[in-house]
């Protein structure tokens, strides 16, 4: 599968316009990343996720064959917070096409038990997906632990009450 990262510029217009940072071949079986075992493995490969010092937030958009068509980085904070609004994320969204996606974070402290913040910023994209028809999959947080393995947090594995059945 192609990842492709974007970013967010200001045209002449000083209007959002998608500017492509760069792409790169990543091999995932069936070529979709549909299961958080997936899309841990990806980030911890292809960004390092589980080895970085400060706390990151990416968003993974997907179409309605549930592929990756964007990812980016919305936010790169400190050792312990990084801000994460809606505003960001459903810009990116609506410019690439997506019909879904998937928030994934960083704990730099490598234990990816969410905070108070990192549930609430869920609820609140959960509620903002559903007024504007774009839910949101997952919210994935990334770990590490001593033998750099795919440790992680899936909110739709462990808090199932929050997300709307999968079709």
């Amino acid at each position: 599968m192609k990842i492709v990262k974007y970013k967010v510029l200001l045209n002449e217009d000083n209007k959002n316009v998608l500017v492509k940072e760069n792409a790169q071949l990543y091999y995932c079986a069936g070529g979709v990343l549909n299961s958080p075992e997936k899309i841990v493995q990806m980030c911890n490969e292809v960004l390092q996720a589980n080895r970085l010092a400060e706390e990151y937030i990416w968003l993974l958009a997907f179409n309605t064959k549930n592929r990756l068509i964007g990812l980016f980085e919305i936010s790169h904070g400190a050792v312990d917070l990084s801000i994460l609004r809606p505003r960001e994320v459903f810009i990116r969204l609506f410019l690439c096409g997506a019909v879904s996606f998937i928030l994934v974070h960083n704990h730099p402290s490598g234990d990816p038990t969410p905070s108070q913040e990192d549930m609430a910023a869920t609820e609140r994209h959960i509620e903002v997906g559903k007024t504007m028809g774009i839910p949101l999959l997952d919210h994935i947080i990334i770990g590490s632990d001593d033998r750099g393995g795919n440790f992680y947090f899936s909110m739709r594995e462990r808090n199932l009450e929050l997300f709307e059945p999968r079709e």
